[in-house]
């Protein structure tokens, strides 16, 4: 597929993926969704991948949802289309590696939204973030109104949902909506190194880690533990055993 909104560039066992729409401050539409459906199916399969980066080009991460592709949608097409965006955010959350958002200035509705469904988010101290969808006289689409309260609890959830008001980077730290905050110039250098963190670790565990950790979410706890203990157990005579090993030997594990 010849990629016309996303750019994704490779850089070692990371990919990095950059959204390139500037004369809509990279606002989602459908091309959008056709084109991260394929990086998500082929792109990010590559078993030597560790991690993946989202960001995007100018003052935004993503402004929102493309509004002119939206404005003469019935309320059956606007359903659709909440389901797809939907659809692919979810196929992001349940990527196999680390999904990080660089939010490089606006994050707001379905921007928001993309970043929601990465697994933590890194904000230039400039970046903006909001639900604004009610000063339009609608709602998210794209599970805003169930991840957003999930990550950062209901009160601030329904605050952001409700007033539609933007926070600023720092307000986002602090209700643990971002997991870090940059000057905007050191962001993508701190989102690499974080990245490259990552690659050191053991793959299989980061990638069972964060699939023990997603689903034991949506579970009771006593599920959730058997699934870890499961987990657990499966890296022994593997990669557990090779980490081990170089840890009492006092050498780096060969993954």
């Amino acid at each position: 597929m010849e990629y016309k909104i996303l750019q994704p560039e490779r850089r070692g066992s990371l990919l990095l993926v950059t959204i390139n729409r500037p004369e809509s401050m990279n606002a989602l539409n459908t091309a959008f969704f056709d084109e991260m459906d394929h990086l998500i199916a082929n792109d990010a399969t590559d078993p030597t991948l560790t991690a993946i980066i989202i960001t995007g080009v100018g003052k935004a991460f993503v402004a929102g949802a493309d509004i002119a592709e939206m404005v003469n949608k019935t309320s059956t097409e606007a359903e659709a289309f909440s389901l797809r965006g939907q659809t692919t955010f979810r196929s992001i959350s349940t990527t196999a590696v680390p999904v990080i958002a660089a939010i490089n200035g606006f994050a707001l509705g379905g921007g928001l939204e993309l970043a929601l469904a990465c697994d933590f988010r890194i904000a230039a101290s400039n970046a903006k973030f909001g639900q604004p969808e009610v000063n339009l006289g609608l709602i998210p689409g794209y599970a805003g109104t169930q991840r957003l309260p999930r990550l950062v609890g209901m009160g601030d959830a329904l605050y952001m949902l409700i007033t539609g008001e933007m926070l600023t980077a720092a307000d986002a730290l602090r209700i643990g909506l971002v997991q870090k905050v940059t000057e905007p110039e050191l962001l993508m250098e701190e989102v690499l190194r974080i990245a490259g963190v990552i690659a050191t670790k053991g793959p299989d565990a980061v990638k069972l880690v964060k699939f023990v950790a997603r689903t034991g979410y949506q579970v009771s706890l006593a599920q959730g533990s058997q699934l870890e203990a499961q987990s657990f157990g499966q890296l022994f005579g593997k990669q557990g055993t090779e980490g081990m090993t170089a840890f009492l030997e006092k050498r780096k594990p060969q993954w």
